[in-house]
């Protein structure tokens, strides 16, 4: 499951895993909403509400697609957030991890609090 998530100044694209928080995600698309910025992590919010699934995690890698669960919203992390404890992406709390982006995850800094953002499926033959 590919996606594809827009900003105004840029738009980045993720792999999915088959995890039933990210099938729930693929099977809402396309989601529109509006960015919040947390440190070095963009969140917004979806019209998904899911459990916490038993492997979520609150530290993860850079360019980790993320669902919060605690907010029912899409968790970006680039970098540190202010929770995290040196150059770690700390998330707020526990979240499950549905996948990556593709490419460098700096390309999320273009984000700014309240862009429109948009999440759609990518097409197949795209690549």
């Amino acid at each position: 499951m590919r996606i594809r998530i827009l900003w105004p100044a840029g738009q980045a694209t993720a792999t999915l895993s088959e995890t039933p928080t990210a099938r729930a995600v693929w099977e809402v698309l396309p989601i529109t909403s509006s960015a919040g910025t947390w440190g070095a992590e963009v969140y917004f919010t979806t019209p998904l509400g899911v459990p916490r699934e038993p492997g979520a995690r609150q530290v993860v890698e850079p360019g980790t697609v993320a669902f919060w669960t605690d907010g029912d919203s899409l968790a970006l992390p680039y970098g540190p957030t202010p929770v995290s404890q040196g150059d770690e992406c700390r998330l707020a709390s526990p979240c499950n991890v549905l996948g990556t982006l593709d490419g460098d995850p700096q390309v999320l800094r273009t984000v700014r609090d309240g862009d429109a953002i948009r999440v759609e499926r990518r097409a197949s033959r795209e690549g």
